[in-house]
């Protein structure tokens, strides 16, 4: 099979993050709204489904034309190599989208997809039926300006389901935006971490498996390996390679709090599946009481705020109580996602960079105070001989 293909799907305004993110795996990407596309093997199905920790899900594109019409659209997905994908008993739901576009009926364009499948499948298979009783391959139809996208997905439920998080606070951030955040602060493993409301215990969690190296689809499985055309060595050569690259032996300061007693239980028992139960600490305490400790460390929050704080002078109150926070802390950095307007004004100073984002479909600023960074440890002199 010539190389595939594929797209990594990005939250909005996370694409260049996404993007680095398989640069450092070794794929060269072309960037797009909402997507970042790459080609690869087989085996980087399987790699891209385990590494990324930014990304929502990893999709085979299927094949991309001009489709104005129905007739279009069925004749360019019927020309496409289902067969190379989907067994005769293969279950393949169609979903779909619609933006720009002369077909503005989704529900119209799903059924010309499916029927197009069957078709392509019919002639290939000779057969008139299809149990859909075997793998599951969802097929999607994205319609944009006139011009279909075909896509498989590969990946099923979305990859922040890592699948350590079995209970969740009111209002979580996901898995995939935490990463996201950690990767644009100056953060890194060996630099203290403190989330003050910590919920879940997600940003601690997700620093945890990134300075540990630990692929963030380890604990969970995927559709597309009861596929037939993905063999099981390649699953399997994929998995060992992440376990050999875990990297468990570094110490971590990483430590959360929050004011509620029943999100530290959930973020206890969510460290405790991540197998990460001894490596963070957490404690029940309020915003205004935390005292991170070490130097050169970083902040980084998710505060309350919509359904989770619904009174703004609650919101103003903690917002000033982290600026005074930082007053004490010079050498570390802080950084928080939030919707609120004045959330500069309230913290008492603006923020070093800012950055659009949506949490959900909230719009957010990610506000960003940058404090300096440790100092270098002095090169090791070499005895001359």
């Amino acid at each position: 099979m010539s190389k595939l293909q594929l797209i990594a799907t990005a939250p909005m305004g996370l694409e260049a993050v996404v993007a680095r993110e398989l640069n450092e795996l070794g794929y060269e990407t072309t960037t797009e709204n909402g997507r970042v596309l790459f080609s690869g093997d087989i085996i980087d199905i399987c790699r891209c489904n385990l590494w990324l920790r930014t990304s929502d899900r990893v999709l085979i594109k299927m094949g991309q034309f001009p489709a104005k019409t129905f007739d279009e659209l069925f004749e360019g997905v019927k020309a496409l190599p289902w067969q190379d994908w989907i067994p005769e008993h293969g279950e393949f739901p169609v979903e779909g989208r619609s933006h720009k576009s002369q077909l503005t009926s989704v529900p119209a364009a799903q059924g010309i997809v499916k029927k197009a499948v069957v078709e392509k499948m019919k002639q290939y298979y000779r057969t008139d039926w299809f149990p859909e009783n075997g793998p599951r391959y969802v097929i999607e139809v994205t319609l944009l300006n006139d011009i279909a996208l075909i896509t498989l997905d590969t990946t099923g439920p979305a990859l922040h389901k890592r699948g350590y998080r079995k209970l969740v606070t009111e209002a979580p951030i996901k898995e995939t935006m935490a990463a996201a955040l950690l990767k644009l602060s100056r953060w890194n493993g060996s630099r203290p971490l403190y989330d003050p409301c910590c919920g879940s215990g997600t940003f601690l969690i997700e620093a945890a498996m990134m300075a540990w190296n630990i692929a963030p689809g380890l604990r969970r499985s995927f559709p597309s390996e009861h596929w037939p055309a993905i063999p099981p060595e390649a699953w399997q050569t994929a998995r060992e390679e992440a376990f050999d690259a875990v990297r468990d032996d570094s110490p971590l300061q990483l430590t959360g709090s929050d004011i509620d007693p029943k999100a530290i239980e959930i973020a206890q028992a969510a460290a405790k599946s991540a197998g990460l139960s001894g490596e963070i600490t957490f404690s029940v305490l309020p915003a205004s009481k935390a005292r991170p400790e070490g130097e050169y460390g970083c902040i980084i929050t998710n505060p309350p705020y919509g359904e989770r704080l619904s009174d703004d002078k609650e919101v103003e109150k903690l917002t000033r109580q982290f600026g005074q926070m930082m007053l004490h802390l010079p050498t570390w950095s802080f950084f928080a996602i939030s919707p609120a307007k004045q959330f500069e004004h309230y913290f008492g100073r603006k923020a070093d960079k800012r950055r659009k984002l949506y949490n959900g479909r909230i719009e957010c600023q990610y506000y960003q105070y940058l404090g300096p960074l440790p100092p270098r440890a002095p090169k090791k002199e070499t005895d001359s001989q």
